[in-house]
């Protein structure tokens, strides 16, 4: 279905009972991410599946400042309000994670607790912000100048995935570049102008006064993302880490079961007795 939120439909699927779950897929993906997991996870939760402005079946609008932060996760509490659920789980991956994470500082009242997937709470130096917004902007150019397919076979390249490609099969990243064709250029291109590393808010300063438990998941491979990981840990107060062995950036896709696993159980277990 589509959901109408401030100006932007929105592609939402829900599918199962129990206490609902949020999943916010990366740069370049869809909901479909998550449906390697939806049958088992279904049965103890209600999934809430959304395309993130610009990705998928959601609206990919020319305004730039509609893909800020600050007015995406703004568009997933209006969602919530329409399906009229008032708590959720929230799980995000890379892109998803940083959205997830920022709606979690926002609105920690709709928040039962945070799981992030290879995700970070933004930069604090100011050069460095400065030299990601280049970055980004330079990328988003050139997505614009060689479209989609030709930038997809640029993305599978990069080193964050390089691990992929020795623990795929053909089929399985077949599978996974399908779904980054089905992206527009102005999308992602608008994506990483609106919401990318650099220009998002800086979350470092507000982890410690975020009390909800936290899951913090990186692949041992993917060194960045695990230390990361650990800084982000020695700060939240209600935190717990897990390094996946085997693995790099996207856990979900190089270690699928164990990952399913990981997240049924932590959502499953009595938080106030282990944290």
């Amino acid at each position: 279905m589509h959901i109408k939120v401030n100006g932007i439909n929105y592609h939402v699927k829900t599918i199962g009972e129990g206490e609902p779950l949020l999943l916010l897929h990366g740069f370049t993906g869809t909901l479909q991410t998550w449906e390697p997991f939806i049958n088992d996870w279904s049965r103890s939760f209600k999934l809430i599946l959304i395309d993130i402005i610009g990705h998928g079946k959601t609206d990919h609008p020319e305004d730039v400042d509609r893909y800020s932060m600050d007015n995406v996760v703004h568009d997933l509490k209006e969602i919530l309000h329409t399906l009229n659920i008032k708590k959720v789980h929230l799980l995000g991956y890379s892109m998803g994670g940083r959205v997830a994470l920022s709606f979690s500082i926002l609105y920690p009242e709709y928040v039962l607790s945070l799981i992030l997937e290879s995700s970070s709470p933004g930069l604090e130096p100011e050069e460095e912000r400065l030299a990601r917004i280049d970055k980004d902007n330079q990328l988003a150019e050139r997505i614009e100048r060689v479209g989609i397919h030709e930038f997809v076979d640029y993305w599978e390249k990069i080193p964050l995935f390089s691990t992929q490609e020795q623990r795929l099969s053909d089929v399985r990243k077949q599978s996974i570049r399908q779904e980054r064709l089905e992206n527009s250029t102005q999308g992602l291109a608008n994506s990483l102008r609106g919401m990318g590393t650099g220009v998002q808010p800086s979350w470092w300063g507000q982890l410690n006064n975020f009390q909800k438990p936290v899951l913090l998941l990186a692949g041992e491979d993917d060194q960045k993302f695990c230390m990361i990981g650990q800084k982000m840990h020695e700060l939240f107060p209600n935190s717990k880490i897990l390094i996946i062995n085997d693995t790099g950036h996207a856990i979900h896709v190089e270690q699928p079961e164990t990952f399913g696993k990981i997240v049924f159980d932590y959502l499953k277990m009595d938080k106030q007795e282990v944290f």
